[in-house]
């Protein structure tokens, strides 16, 4: 059954239960994965997933129900479902549904051909190929992977509300495997869009030059120094600390930032901004999970916390409107909250002038262990690291197998340059971190 036809099934259950309030929201995500190593595709993976799931206000309390599989069957078998399971909860939360009538954004981007299977297999392996062709320090283990997806959202509801996004798009990516007869390393690149407009050769040759260049690398010297964080380090920081913007998660204590809004929490370079429609993001929304309408906001301006990322729920709890940050990880998971592509604005500096400003440090490229290194509630982090030592403004000898430490609240008022070569990266499903390289003043270093 067509999810229209399923829709109508559904609000003919729910209006012959009696229901009056009520949501149904439905995903389907489709995918075509090739895989090449060695030469050769090692894999191929073209798969379809997604559901539907119903709620319904009965006396105050939210039921939930869902199903992968669309039918008159299963179309009233929900809806009884989510009755039933109203009836019997204990809680006394205040529940929440979208409202119709808003007006949403328009998104414009650009719309390119999803490339065929017979494309997607022809890249993948022209870039294995061209990474043993970059440089002759490479060797096996290191692979190419295209894929496509699509992306379908749609939700309505007994108050109005009916909207629906059908968003496509495309990545390539590359892993490198380099040894010079004594160590190995490897590195990776991804490329998001146009498959039209991807330059193979030259993502496999970053790749390779990032991986060779830490070959024979040593360790850093344990101290405290200015430490410049790449592009690609700083967007995987702002990813894994992206959780205290969350006005739910401060409302519960996993965030020192409740009713810190109008206070100074950074240095006066970093404006941290939530964009949904973000030129280079995967999957633009102009709706949230709620339904609710998204828009661009800056969380942090010029150090200066604006908002909390909110919800219908969190933004209730302290007098607020929702920010249209509500997020399920899921068609059947509970209602959160998540940015869209959370980035930190560029500043005007290039990266030469930022090492320039830096004088003598560590450069970080890479970052290990986020999960097991960082605390996301206190901010703390120890984290493995790789990159370079800058002396006398210059990126010079590699080092790697060192610690980084300090405290993500304590690093946004440190930071005292940004720079202007901002990197999109972190794509976890809707979300998307992007950064350009900051100067951070003083951080931890545990190496020899």
């Amino acid at each position: 059954m067509k999810f229209e036809a399923f829709k109508a099934a559904v609000i003919a259950a729910a209006q012959s239960e009696g229901l009056t309030d009520y949501e149904l929201y439905y995903v389907c995500d489709e995918g075509t994965s090739v895989e090449a190593f060695a030469h050769e595709i090692k894999n191929f993976t073209s798969e379809t997933s997604g559901g539907a799931c119903f709620r319904c206000i009965v006396n105050g309390k939210m039921g939930y129900a869902s199903t992968e599989q669309l039918s008159e069957e299963t179309a009233r078998s929900v809806v009884l479902q989510a009755k039933e399971n109203a009836a019997v909860l204990e809680t006394e939360e205040e529940v929440f549904l979208g409202e119709g009538g808003k007006t949403y954004e328009k998104i414009e981007r650009e719309v390119y051909p999803l490339p065929t299977t017979e494309k997607l297999i022809e890249t993948a392996l022209a870039g294995q190929e061209a990474a043993y062709a970059a440089d002759s320090a490479v060797i096996d283990g290191g692979e190419t992977g295209t894929q496509t997806f699509r992306h379908s959202v749609a939700i309505c509801n007994s108050r109005g509300l009916d909207v629906k996004s059908d968003l496509s798009g495309a990545f390539y990516y590359t892993v490198a495997v380099v040894s010079d007869g004594k160590e190995m390393n490897n590195s990776y690149e991804i490329k998001i869009g146009s498959f039209d407009k991807l330059d193979i050769p030259a993502t496999a040759a970053k790749a390779v030059a990032d991986a060779k260049s830490k070959l024979g690398a040593g360790v850093a010297p344990t101290g405290s120094y200015p430490v410049i964080f790449a592009p690609k380090a700083m967007a995987d920081l702002i990813a894994t600390f992206a959780g205290i913007f969350s006005a739910e998660n401060a409302q519960k204590g996993f965030s020192r930032l409740l009713g810190k809004e109008g206070e100074v929490i950074a240095a006066p370079c970093v404006t941290l901004t939530d964009d949904p429609f973000y030129p280079d993001a995967p999957m633009p929304m102009a709706f949230d999970a709620e339904g609710s309408p998204t828009f661009t906001k800056s969380i942090v301006e010029n150090g200066v916390l604006k908002t909390l990322l909110h919800n219908l729920k969190s933004a209730a709890a302290q007098g607020k409107t929702t920010t249209g940050n509500a997020a399920k990880a899921g068609y059947n998971a509970a209602v959160e909250i998540y940015p869209f592509t959370l980035f930190l604005a560029s500043g005007e500096l290039t990266e030469e002038q930022l090492l320039a400003q830096a004088g003598n440090g560590v450069y970080i490229d890479f970052l290990g262990g986020l999960h097991a290194g960082a605390n996301p509630i206190s901010g703390d982090f120890s984290l493995q690291s790789a990159g370079f030592m800058i002396e006398n403004g210059k990126k010079t000898r590699a080092v790697r197998s060192f610690t980084v430490a300090g405290n993500f609240y304590d690093l946004l008022k440190q930071i005292v340059a940004v720079a202007s070569n901002t990197e999109l990266r972190s794509m976890g499903g809707m979300t998307g971190f992007a950064s350009p390289a900051v100067l951070v003043n003083g951080l931890s270093v545990a190496g020899e």
